[in-house]
């Protein structure tokens, strides 16, 4: 077989790795359209007056579930598989639906369009998901929107999907998340656009600020208070149209940047990367694991800074990631145990719960597949203990399942090139979800 090959066993598709034929990582490559930022501008640009123009679109299944939610709704959304995608705003009147939304697999795509919706007066709305995305919490984003005064009913004593909204008059409000969670943050801001009065929300510590860049440059009047990690939106909004310029996703990136790190003879340049200070825990992480990591060519796009990446191999050691880098990093943490493998001495992570109700459980997916790999894996309830085996390590090719995960995929595909036998990776078609090229880009890289 060739180095890599994606097996159709329908409806599910099985990646085949034989490491004993991957290389080195060289060479330049650039990942897909950041997915949070693809979100948000397709949201935004749907409620917002006017043309909303978006380069750089993630073409992944998340943001085309945001994209037919909307469309659905009165936006008119262009084709996205264009180098520009065109957004016909609703100037904030969201149309009632005739059908049932559906948010696909996407959280981000379900949590801040409820707050949205919730604010539409006189409308009702009913969204659902996939099977994974009807069992993941939305109680996170419906008790503060209640508490404001909307009315959405459920599953589960009203927190599972499928959901009803019956749009309403919100409140102003003031909300302490017990959680650092960009989507609990943007669901209420968003909430807020449609609110006569403040709407602020308080994390204990700094999450992704994405919603904030971009409503601010869309025209929404926002305060942001670093000292206590607070954001007021001053409702009402009537948001204008925009320009966006979509960096690529530094968690895509962070894929190649642990593949160059653990494989040695590897060079490889990432290019236009987003680096908003907000998602750069990955880079903190692998440069307290000595990863030989350069930021070239730092510049801005559309409020958001920018850069290229060039990682090389290196030694890596082991460290312990927890505390606020945590919320800075949280999408990363399969892949970062990955790359804790390759480490001399013991990787710590903590203060990871939330990664137990994403697409997967991911501390106990990314625990156990590793392990079948040869991993040296304690599963914590907030995190993972990974004994590292040192640059020169070589895994053991297994049998794994991705629990139609598109991060636990990847990480596993790229834990896959540094063994000497055969990895089949089942459902590993879920990469789509955010990097539909990866399996392309992976081939080609490894030389």
């Amino acid at each position: 077989m060739t180095f890599l090959q994606l097996i159709d066993q329908s409806p599910h598709k099985t990646l085949a790795v034989d490491g004993s034929r991957s290389g080195p990582f060289t060479g330049s490559i650039t990942v897909p359209g950041d997915k949070s930022i693809s979100h948000r501008a397709l949201m935004l640009g749907a409620i917002a007056q006017g043309t909303t123009r978006i380069k750089g679109l993630l073409l992944g299944e998340d943001p085309r579930s945001t994209a037919a939610c909307f469309s659905a709704m009165g936006a008119k959304v262009s084709a996205l598989d264009g180098e520009w995608v065109t957004v016909e705003g609703t100037g904030g009147n969201l149309q009632e639906p005739d059908n049932v939304l559906d948010a696909g697999n996407s959280g981000t795509t379900l949590r801040l369009m409820l707050g949205l919706l919730a604010a539409q007066p006189g409308k009702f709305f009913a969204v659902t998901g996939d099977g994974s995305l009807r069992s993941r919490p939305m109680k996170r984003v419906i008790a503060p929107l209640s508490q404001m005064g909307a009315a959405i009913a459920g599953k589960a004593d009203n927190t599972l999907a499928p959901l009803g909204i019956q749009g309403k008059q919100l409140n102003p409000s003031h909300y302490h998340s017990p959680i650092a969670s960009a989507q609990v943050k943007s669901c209420l801001l968003l909430a807020g656009l449609s609110i006569n009065g403040d709407t602020t929300v308080t994390e204990p510590s700094l999450s992704r600020d994405h919603s904030e860049r971009m409503l601010k440059a869309f025209g929404a009047n926002l305060s942001i208070d670093s000292a206590t990690h607070s954001v007021t939106l001053h409702g009402p909004a009537q948001l204008q149209g925009q320009t966006v310029i979509v960096p690529s996703d530094i968690s895509s990136a962070a894929f190649w940047l642990v593949a160059a790190a653990i494989t040695p003879g590897s060079n490889l340049l990432i290019e236009n990367v987003g680096i908003n200070p907000t998602r750069t825990g990955v880079l903190d992480a692998l440069a307290a694991m000595n990863a030989d990591i350069t930021l070239e060519n730092q510049r801005d796009a559309t409020g958001e800074p920018v850069a290229d990446l060039r990682v090389r191999h290196s030694q890596l050691r082991g460290c312990t990631i927890d505390g606020e880098l945590i919320p800075r990093l949280i999408d990363e943490v399969p892949i970062l145990a990955v790359a804790a493998l390759f480490a001399e001495g013991t990787t710590l992570i903590t203060d990871a719960a939330e990664l137990r109700v994403k697409e997967s459980d991911r501390l106990a997916v990314t625990a156990s597949e590793l392990t079948k790999m040869g991993g040296q894996i304690v599963e914590h309830p907030e995190g993972l203990e990974i004994t590292g085996m040192g640059a020169k390590a070589v895994l053991t090719g297994a049998k794994l399942d991705s629990f139609t995960d598109h991060r636990i995929a990847m990480s596993l595909a790229i834990a896959a090139t540094r063994t000497h036998s055969l990895t089949q990776i089942e459902r590993a078609e879920a990469a789509a979800v955010s990097y539909p090229s990866f399996f392309e880009t992976l081939s080609a890289a490894s030389h």
